[in-house]
């Protein structure tokens, strides 16, 4: 996924988050903004239920105004009438007087201690906004972070990858030396790929993602010749770097039991009669790099 997709993904996120945050709230107006790169300001974007065009493209530079505030402070912010508050700047004004604003809350997506973004609420009448309407709001941001944190991580896996699925590589054997020891690290990035894969919502993401797993395993069937499903494929990727029961559940967010259930499957369909076993059978037919 190129740079500018990545951001074309990102600001669909945040304008589903802001559909979310007015009807969860009720606040009549929602927008927001991810931080421009390389610079330590975010850009609105996003406006759900504006009445003008005066907040779109509002360059918000960190410590300025509410959002800026957020920024800075990396916590959410709410102000009862915006034109008189007094702990934050004013640069903005004319902008959300022209769009009628007064009472404003904002809230930091914060993806690895760093902000990506902000999201606000607002009324068109000065009142407070109460604590379960901040609750929903942070709610809204938690859904970004989540989406943003695990593009983060596909993104990094399939850099990682992606020369390697190109390049090929063994799929069976131990090998040695770094040559080895750099192989076992695909096979772990193939894993984490295939257990990330069910929680990305972008359907070109995810069929990305996807391939690439295919071509790391040396094929584009994903073990369907055997019969494998793709949950066996994922429980047995996770086998071959050497997690437990447990720990494959974690990864997957399922149950031991189900793992157990998905292994034992696995290893009728591939003639195995241990975990070693069934690795090395899902390794020789390809489904497994």
């Amino acid at each position: 996924m190129t740079a500018d997709a990545g951001r074309a993904a990102d600001a669909a996120e945040m304008r589903g988050a802001l559909a979310r945050l007015r009807r969860a709230t009720g606040l009549p107006v929602a927008f927001g903004g991810l931080v421009e790169p390389g610079r330590p300001r975010i850009r609105i974007s996003e406006l759900s239920g504006t009445a003008t065009a005066a907040l779109r493209s509002l360059a918000v530079v960190s410590g300025n105004g509410l959002g800026g505030k957020v920024v800075a402070l990396s916590r959410p912010c709410a102000v009862t009438e915006y034109a008189a508050a007094r702990h934050i700047t004013h640069e903005y004004d004319a902008a959300v007087a022209r769009e009628g604003l007064r009472s404003v809350l904002a809230v930091p997506v914060v993806v690895r201690r760093r902000v990506r973004g902000v999201l606000y609420g607002a009324l068109r009448s000065a009142q407070p906004l109460g604590e379960r309407t901040l609750t929903m709001a942070v709610a809204a941001a938690r859904d970004v972070e989540q989406a943003l944190v695990v593009r983060d991580e596909v993104a990094e896996l399939l850099a990682a990858t992606r020369g390697a699925a190109e390049g090929g590589g063994p799929r069976t054997g131990t090998g040695s030396g770094s040559g080895a020891g750099d192989w076992e690290r695909v096979r772990e990035a193939h894993g984490a790929l295939r257990a990330l894969a069910p929680r990305i919502a972008d359907p070109a993401l995810r069929a990305e993602l996807l391939t690439v797993c295919g071509r790391l395993a040396g094929t584009d069937t994903g073990g369907a010749d055997v019969g494998l499903s793709p949950r066996e494929v994922d429980v047995l990727a996770w086998v071959a770097v050497g997690a437990t029961n447990a720990g494959v559940a974690e990864r997957l967010g399922v149950r031991p039991e189900t793992v157990k259930a998905y292994l034992r499957s696995a290893m009728r369909k591939l003639g195995a009669r241990t975990r070693g076993e069934a690795v090395v059978a899902a390794r020789q037919a390809g489904a497994l790099p």
